[in-house]
């Protein structure tokens, strides 16, 4: 029988009473087994197992786990690889508004794997969390409706259910980028997009807009869609693209990891193209050519997502589901004012 997540909403999925029918004992029987308790005799208890076995029921871990009664003083937090700054920061500016609440926050960090979400979600809310913060995959997140556990989602909206949701104007980002470089006389922009299944598609949206507004066309062969969202597929991608007979002027990269690959590959080829990075880094500001960015207040992502989770398990915020959308901002440094004869410029 294929794997089921606690609280999948399916019509035919069995309970407990459906368990204690086919058994032929009482509700208080049936529980007592699932959840290993005494008194049961076991040629009932044997029973009641082989009930289980051929309906295929299975505990609700979520609403066990948060049963009227239960209080907590801890908010749960899942995302990506804490390695990564845009993460890290998420997670610190959480962590300091849960603190002055007198809450701490439990951290589960995934990689864009579904299953491995579902698992980080059962543990912490099996350790009474008050609340969750999500950072969500690209999975169905169907199976947290109707837990009894406020859930916000942070930097994108999860399919499946309607829930809070703090994010950044990824689309009007991708439109800020793209405007400026057109500005700038550029008509030939190149956009590196590293795999996701929200961001990076509300940028390439503002991308869109922003040429249509100008009465452009995107050329679809510069529009560069990456296998993998780190430096060296940008570096990679950015030597083709530079190379070609009919190189792009202006480069606009998606994510900080993307123009780090960029600015690289730029840097070996002693080519200067206008760069417009999404997400400011470390350093952006000190580089030989300073790096022009899309830039948001990411630890607001955290704030807003703590406080608004915090007043959900408290029960004082009893609105319906929020989207909080943060905007952003260009801050022009440099790489993204260099005008369209600078990007054949080659090293000496």
């Amino acid at each position: 029988m294929p794997e089921t997540f606690p609280n999948t909403p399916e019509a035919a999925r069995p309970t407990m009473i459906d368990v204690a029918r086919r058994a032929g004992v009482g509700l208080g029987t049936v529980s007592r087994v699932v959840n290993g308790g005494h008194g049961v005799r076991d040629e009932t208890a044997q029973r009641v197992r082989a009930a289980i076995d051929q309906l295929g029921f299975q505990r609700n871990e979520v609403a066990r786990a948060l049963r009227p009664g239960k209080k907590s003083s801890s908010l749960a937090l899942v995302l990506g690889d804490l390695t990564n700054p845009f993460y890290a920061t998420i997670a610190k500016a959480s962590l300091e508004v849960a603190g002055q609440s007198g809450f701490a926050v439990v951290l589960g960090s995934v990689d864009e794997d579904p299953e491995g979400e579902k698992r980080a979600i059962r543990e912490l809310v099996s350790r009474q969390v008050a609340g969750l913060m999500i950072v969500p995959d690209q999975g169905d997140h169907a199976f947290l409706a109707g837990a009894g556990v406020p859930v916000v989602f942070v930097d994108r909206p999860a399919t499946g259910i309607e829930a809070d949701i703090v994010m950044v104007d990824n689309e009007g980002g991708g439109r800020l980028a793209t405007e400026h470089l057109l500005s700038q006389g550029h008509e030939r922009i190149a956009i590196l997009l590293a795999p996701s299944y929200y961001t990076t598609g509300r940028r390439l949206r503002g991308f869109r807009r922003a040429h249509r507004t100008a009465g452009l066309d995107v050329d679809e062969s510069l529009v560069v869609q990456l296998p993998e969202g780190n430096a060296e597929s940008a570096e990679k991608a950015t030597r083709e693209l530079m190379l070609r007979p009919d190189p792009p002027t202006a480069i606009f990269a998606s994510t900080n990891f993307l123009t780090e690959g960029v600015l690289r590959a730029l840097g070996e080829l002693g080519r200067e193209p206008a760069v417009v990075g999404f997400d400011d880094f470390r350093l952006a500001d000190m580089l030989p050519t300073p790096v022009t960015v899309v830039a948001s207040d990411i630890a607001e992502l955290g704030r807003s997502a703590a406080r608004l989770l915090l007043d959900r398990a408290a029960g004082t915020d009893r609105r319906p589901p929020q989207r909080i959308v943060l905007p952003c901002a260009l801050i022009q440094r440099g790489s993204g004012e260099r005008p369209p004869s600078a990007a054949k410029r080659k090293a000496r």
